[in-house]
């Protein structure tokens, strides 16, 4: 029970709060990581996995120390799952810039809506207009729901501590290195890649989610199956084909990274993302989450009495 409790009230946390304002220790991890690498760097693959193997594996031991020592303990291992819970949630940060977005364009503001789009994804928008600023939008808010908020609760809900701290450390690394641009394509690798294996099975359950926190389980499920092989990204295929069928878009497309350009397919049957759909995103977005709450709440019922050790 403290395990499932601490996940909820941990998402409530993320809910009402967001991320914390100082000393986030997400945040603090990336300057940890951005000081070693510049240490260990090299155009290599076996430099770039015992980079990510170093940093994500003293992480997760973190996390499995904090879970041992508090699990004989049921209210402070309830807040210790909390506080995790809460420190690698993105959700209500994620819904923030969504509607910092969506006011920036429906002002016209599109200088200023192109210097927003930093905070959501790394894709040149020097040139970009509103429409195609509100298609960066609608993906990045879909791919992040699966990233940042449906994935760290499915590992919270299986593995506890070490799996919402773990995950959280293994998908900032990706974020920091795992692009497929010339400084990054060897040193990366291994980071990209296991962001990819931990991702799996929760893009899989995103998308599934999606479809039915829509009410349009059918669509989501049909342009999934149809569209999802298109996109580059083993993960971010499914989840954005689903925002696509669930909410009568079309996505995808040819998008640049400043160093190079990634064509991400097309993925669904409607009109592409217009600026009114960036708030229709965002809704759908948080009931996504408050879905995979309720089932990350579930796992770690069903799993009770397995423990670490």
């Amino acid at each position: 029970m403290s395990r499932a409790l601490g996940i909820l009230l941990g998402f409530a946390a993320d809910r009402v709060f967001g991320d914390p304002r100082r000393f986030h220790p997400v945040a603090g991890f990336g300057r940890t990581a951005a000081r070693v690498e510049k240490h260990v760097y090299a155009d290599s693959r076996p430099h770039g996995a015992a980079y990510a193997a170093v940093l994500v594996g003293s992480t997760t031991v973190l996390g499995l120390a904090i879970e041992r020592l508090t699990r004989r303990h049921p209210i402070v291992h309830t807040a210790a799952t909390a506080a995790a819970t809460w420190t690698v949630l993105g959700a209500r940060s994620l819904e923030r810039e969504a509607e910092a977005m969506a006011a920036l364009l429906e002002d016209k503001d599109i200088p200023a809506a192109r210097d927003r789009l930093s905070h959501l994804c790394a894709r040149e928008a020097t040139y970009l207009e509103a429409d195609e600023l509100a298609r960066a939008t609608v993906e990045s808010i879909a791919e992040n729901t699966s990233d940042a908020c449906v994935a760290p609760l499915l590992w919270g809900g299986v593995l506890g501590i070490p799996g919402l701290l773990g995950y959280r450390a293994a998908n900032t690394l990706d974020a920091m290195v795992g692009y497929r641009s010339p400084k990054y394509e060897n040193f990366g690798w291994a980071a990209a890649r296991l962001d990819d294996v931990l991702n799996l099975l929760p893009a899989r359950v995103c998308a599934a989610l999606t479809g039915l926190a829509a009410g349009r389980p059918a669509d989501a499920g049909a342009v999934w199956r149809r569209d999802a092989g298109k996109h580059p990204s083993p993960n971010a295929g499914p989840v954005e084909a689903a925002f696509a069928g669930a909410l009568g878009l079309t996505l995808g497309g040819t998008n640049s990274y400043g160093s190079y350009q990634e064509d991400r397919g097309t993925l669904g049957d409607g009109p592409a993302p217009a600026v009114a759909d960036v708030r229709r995103t965002a809704e759908l977005a948080k009931r996504v989450g408050i879905a995979a709450a309720g089932v990350a709440a579930g796992i770690a019922l069903l799993r009770k009495g397995q423990r670490w050790g």
